[in-house]
């Protein structure tokens, strides 16, 4: 299956995406700009646009439409069309054994300090 890596990102060709749109969604899951993404692109940001829209409306059902970039970004991930490329690697590479985080033996202390203000000072004679 041809992949497509960008900057930390891996999203895999023939999952419902043309390249161009997928292309797009990476950079928008990059939180990329529409300027920025249409800079990337080598396009204008209209096109960049139409784009992703068409992206949006190629991954949405008819009972549940994707509003917005960030959706499209979600539903991408959630059907592992894009993912990043860390969690790529784990998934599809070799699983290595990974080491839990250890923590101390000794719970933590705690100290606490109590300072009382003092309003009225009398003068005892």
């Amino acid at each position: 299956m041809d992949t497509i890596q960008i900057d930390g990102w891996q999203g895999r060709l023939g999952q419902g995406l043309a390249p161009r749109q997928l292309l797009a969604t990476i950079y928008a899951a990059k939180d990329m700009t529409m300027k920025e993404i249409a800079r990337c692109m080598d396009c204008a940001p209209s096109t960049a646009k139409k784009t992703l829209d068409r992206a949006r409306f190629n991954l949405s059902e008819d009972d549940r439409p994707i509003r917005t970039v960030r959706g499209l970004c979600l539903e991408a991930v959630k059907r592992g069309i894009i993912a990043p490329l860390m969690v790529a690697l784990l998934v599809g590479g070799e699983h290595s054994q990974i080491r839990p985080i250890r923590r101390p033996d000794a719970p933590r202390q705690q100290t606490l300090t109590r300072v009382k203000r003092v309003d009225e000072v009398e003068l005892v004679a």
